[in-house]
């Protein structure tokens, strides 16, 4: 494993529906094409030296989509959850969904609960799902949230820190994000993680989701070893800004 790969990275798990209208497939094919891939890549984590990842799963403007793809993207997160808590559990990992839940139905909301609490102990792999996750959404409540607390007295403006403000995140407790990686040859960020992606490399690849492998996710984390991460300063030796 090469020491100077990240670990904690974060994907945009795009091209689903394209997967599939390539090959025919109805775009739902595709999607369930994409909970397998997920699959691979949470096990590889590991052995990858992967410690946190996150996944944008669905956005705050995916409801926007044909009622019937939807419908069945919701099926697929029962299905994930329910077929695989016990394995997540089992093998340390730690799962934390990132986004407003409200708009999400019920049950959902009842295991997306129950997953966190079951794995909560876990440390091997913390796994974010951003789930009805929108990057302003999350700023905006996190803002909110801070407002009430210095309207109640629990906490002066002086307070207010980036610190502070990273805390009352989605993300709060958890370390930014070094790799954000985008599949399906797309050049766009979506929304995602705006706040904590303020200083992360960025890789888009051309594969479709379902074709991400292992594979290929090793070579990324390998690629970024090679790159130089200056946050602002000079290079080390001297060299422009």
């Amino acid at each position: 494993m090469t020491c100077n790969r990240p670990s904690n990275v974060a994907i945009i798990m795009d091209g689903n529906g394209r997967w599939a209208v390539r090959r025919g497939l109805p775009r739902v094919a595709g999607h369930k094409k994409g909970v397998q891939r997920v699959r691979d890549i949470v096990r590889a984590c590991p052995d990858l030296g992967v410690k946190t990842l996150t996944l944008y799963a669905f956005s705050t403007e995916n409801w926007k989509r044909p009622v019937i793809e939807v419908a069945a993207l919701m099926r697929l997160f029962r299905i994930y959850i329910r077929m695989e808590a016990a394995a997540l559990e089992s093998s340390g990992v730690r799962v934390r969904f990132l986004g407003e839940r409200s708009a999400l139905a019920p049950d959902i909301q009842r295991m997306m609960d129950g997953l966190e609490a079951r794995t909560v102990d876990n440390d091997v792999l913390t796994l974010q799902i951003a789930l009805n996750y929108g990057g302003r959404d999350e700023i905006v409540r996190a803002a909110q949230r801070i407002a009430a607390e210095v309207a109640s007295g629990q906490m002066q403006v002086s307070d207010i820190t980036q610190d502070s403000f990273s805390a009352a995140l989605d993300t709060g407790g958890v370390e930014d994000p070094e790799l954000i990686v985008r599949t399906s040859g797309e050049y766009r960020t979506s929304n995602f993680l705006p706040w904590q992606a303020a200083y992360a490399e960025y890789a888009f690849v051309a594969e479709c989701w379902p074709d991400f492998t292992p594979t290929i996710f090793g070579e990324l984390l390998d690629e970024f070893g090679t790159r130089e991460r200056r946050f602002g300063a000079i290079e080390a030796q001297g060299g422009n800004v």
